[in-house]
Formats: C-alpha cells, sequence, structure tokens
C-alpha cells in the first residue's frame, strides 16, 4: 500500500454498511460528507473503534511512533505487515489492545512505468460495488473528548496482494468485509 485513500462518504454511510446504529456510536457523527478524495499519512483520520462504553468514531493521527522509536529519531509508521504485526516490538502491544477500522471509499497505488521509472500510473482501487470498505488497523488512541498524547496514532494493517493486484503493488491494505 502506497499510502493514501479515500474516506469521502458521510459516517452515517458506513456505520449503515456495517449495521451499527448510530445511537451505538460516540462521536464523529457530523451533519456532513468527510470529503476526503486523498487523505495523506501524517493527518487526522475517521477510525472506528471500540473503548470500554461503546464504539468511538474519532478523529485519530495517521502514524505511530512510539517514545523509543522518538528517541531514536525514526519517523512514524502507517502500515503493518499482518504477517508480523502481533510478534513485532513495534506493533505487540497494539495488536492486543488497540484493534480498530478504517473507514474508506478505496484505495490508491502507483505503477511504476517499466520505460521510464520516474513516470507513475496511479490506480484507485475499490469494491466493484462501490461500497464502503473496512481496513483493520491497530493503534493507539483515546476518545475524542480526551487530550491527545504524543503516541497516539494507528496504522493500517497490510497483506500480500492477491492475483490481480499483485501487477500493481505487492502489498495491499486488509480489507474486511462488512458483515461477518
Amino acid at each position: 500500500m502506497c499510502g493514501r485513500f479515500a474516506q469521502y462518504r458521510y459516517a452515517l454511510d458506513y456505520l449503515d454498511a456495517l449495521g451499527a446504529a448510530p445511537a451505538d456510536v460516540r462521536g464523529g457523527l457530523e451533519p456532513r460528507a468527510l470529503g476526503r478524495y486523498n487523505v495523506a499519512p501524517g493527518t487526522r483520520v475517521q477510525l472506528l473503534h471500540q473503548q470500554q462504553d461503546a464504539l468511538h468514531l474519532d478523529s485519530v493521527l495517521w502514524g505511530y511512533q512510539p517514545a523509543w522509536a522518538r528517541q531514536a529519531k525514526r519517523p512514524p509508521v502507517i502500515n503493518a505487515r499482518v504477517e508480523t504485526a502481533a510478534s513485532s516490538r513495534m506493533f505487540r502491544g497494539l495488536w492486543k489492545n488497540g484493534r480498530a477500522l478504517v473507514v474508506a471509499d478505496g484505495w490508491y497505488e502507483w505503477k511504476k512505468d517499466p520505460a521510464d521509472p520516474k513516470l507513475k500510473q496511479p490506480y484507485f482501487i475499490r469494491l466493484k460495488s462501490g461500497e464502503p470498505l473496512f481496513f483493520a488497523a491497530i493503534g493507539h488512541f483515546r476518545p475524542a473528548d480526551q487530550a491527545p498524547q504524543d503516541d497516539d496514532g494507528f496504522v493500517i494493517v497490510t497483506a500480500a496482494s492477491d492475483a490481480g493486484m499483485v501487477d500493481i503493488h505487492d502489498r495491499r491494505p486488509l480489507v474486511l468485509p462488512s458483515t461477518i
């Protein structure tokens, strides 16, 4: 995954696709469309996650950097490989306690031109049906009514690309079905 996606519907549209009642969700239910067609890392993103009392739809920073990585002057990471996230030093704690869904409409991949690697062809990948997507994510976050802290943020969980996508990019976000 190259690090850009779209999140442009009304928050209620995503909840409806999941079968969640608005009364079950705290925060993030703006009466206008999100309108984000090119969401970049390092920006705040609508994220659906469970807190003790309910589901929360909050604006959370896309990128994660624990204190030890800040001290080592490492940049924030934006993705975590599903194959190693549960056991890696960086993500082990998030995997246990910080599971979430990124509500989205699709994501972007760029394929390099074989003749000129400086030229890249963008592709917008979405469901054929046009329905919302839900990316698996892990992070450290708190409800919007609490002050953010330095280690707040999330990463999108990625997996190896399946047939049909491998010719564009070798990784993709782990897209979860809206029904279980």
